[in-house]
């Protein structure tokens, strides 16, 4: 690979916090490095149909200063398409016409683990790429832009949700994408201080769920001057029942990647506690103690579902997103300048750039359940049996890692 005098920048897969970081951190390290810098629109779709276009948006410094780093999604677009799902033959040598009339030597491509095996792709068929990594599911080998900014926007709504929680007495449900690893659930239900966290990780025993529940919400209502009280869940879309079958709407059908869409977890976790209040007479008992009974109208607490959806990766991207998001793009520019490619950022600490193969960095990494185990000790239910939390004690001797 010769030398890099102009690159082309992509955004794929789903928005999130932190990819205008990206963007806008690889356009500034382009400029230093007297390298031209463009957008490829669209995600994959764009660099299919580069053949097509007359020109490209040129990243110059006035061009730059309209990037707003802080700002969620993606300057660039997105689209969800799998290149080798392509049923063009020549879809490779498309591409690299696209990329010789554009004069573009090599791509920044961020996204997540669809989009990181698209970039092997790409590379194995001599397309230059570099990876700088994204997603708010957190199931990199990695940190992803994103998580940050999801996990705070998930913290917010289920706080807020609580205000109207204790005003109607009500046990809410919030489910939150994440797909089948628990991450942004997880530390966004603990920043939340939620009562309980589902994740797919751990297949989920609704008779101890209820029992959390029931044995919580009892409490909080007795012990109120206005007998006033809740009951906070965060779902992750990917949960599993006891048989460690995923719980989800067999009609949402499939993405463009093949993965069945998940639907439906919230309701089912809201239908599985409401059977159970209703089956359970000394519910009954406890709203009459409470003076909240009344015959057919009013005789069990109610369980309510909200599912956020995409206003968790919307709005703006937390700070830690932005920095790692300048870091990655920056990071990925110099990567391609010195021709590694089929590589993914892992992080930028002052000279050091530290990468790793994007087929090893794409592969999905979950919730660490020794974690899970200390917030167990902590109080929160997470669907099972509480395990028990024995840690070992470690002096640290140089930095501390992340705690992502």
């Amino acid at each position: 690979m010769g030398k890099i005098s102009k690159i082309g920048i992509i955004t794929s897969g789903g928005d999130c916090g932190g990819l205008n970081g990206v963007v806008k951190g690889a356009a500034l390290m382009a400029a230093a490095m007297n390298i031209e810098a463009v957008i490829i629109p669209n995600g994959y779709a764009g660099l299919y149909n580069l053949i097509n276009f007359d020109e490209l948006v040129s990243l110059s410094a006035q061009r730059t200063d309209l990037v707003n780093a802080s700002l969620a999604g993606s300057e660039a677009g997105h689209s969800r398409v799998k290149i080798s799902k392509i049923k063009d033959e020549k879809k490779y040598d498309r591409i690299k016409e696209g990329l010789k009339k554009h004069g573009i030597d090599g791509l920044v491509i961020s996204g997540g683990d669809d989009t990181g095996s698209v970039i092997v792709d790409l590379h194995n068929n001599g397309i230059p790429c570099v990876h700088a990594p994204k997603t708010m599911d957190l199931d990199l080998q990695t940190y992803s832009v994103g998580g940050d900014s999801t996990i705070n926007r998930i913290a917010h709504f289920v706080s807020d949700l609580k205000t109207t929680g204790i005003t109607h007495n009500r046990i809410m449900v919030t489910e939150v994408f994440g797909r089948y690893a628990g991450h942004t659930a997880f530390r966004g239900g603990v920043t939340a201080e939620a009562d309980c966290i589902l994740i797919p990780e751990i297949p989920v025993d609704f008779d101890f769920v209820y029992k959390h529940l029931k044995f919580r919400y009892m409490r909080r209502v007795s012990k109120s001057d206005v007998h006033a009280g809740t009951y906070t869940i965060v779902v992750a879309e990917g949960i599993t029942d006891s048989k460690g079958e995923v719980i989800t709407d067999d009609n949402a059908g499939v993405d463009a990647f093949g993965h069945k869409k998940l639907a439906g977890a919230g309701k089912f976790v809201c239908k599985m506690l409401t059977q159970r209040l209703k089956a359970d007479p000394e519910i009954k008992d406890f709203m009459k103690e409470q003076h909240l009974f009344v015959e057919g109208l009013y005789e069990v607490p109610e369980v309510r579902d909200v599912n956020p959806g995409h206003l968790v990766r919307c709005g703006t991207a937390s700070a830690y997103d932005v920095n790692f998001g300048k870091e990655a793009g920056a990071g990925a520019v110099r990567l391609l300048a010195k021709g590694l490619t089929g590589v993914t950022v892992v992080k930028v600490v002052g000279k050091h750039v530290s990468y790793m193969e994007t087929h090893e960095a794409i592969k999905q990494r979950h919730v660490d359940l020794e974690q899970v185990a200390l917030y167990e000790a902590l109080g929160v239910c997470f669907g099972r049996v509480p395990v028990d939390y024995n840690p070992d004690f470690i002096r640290a001797t140089g930095a501390i890692d992340r705690i992502y």
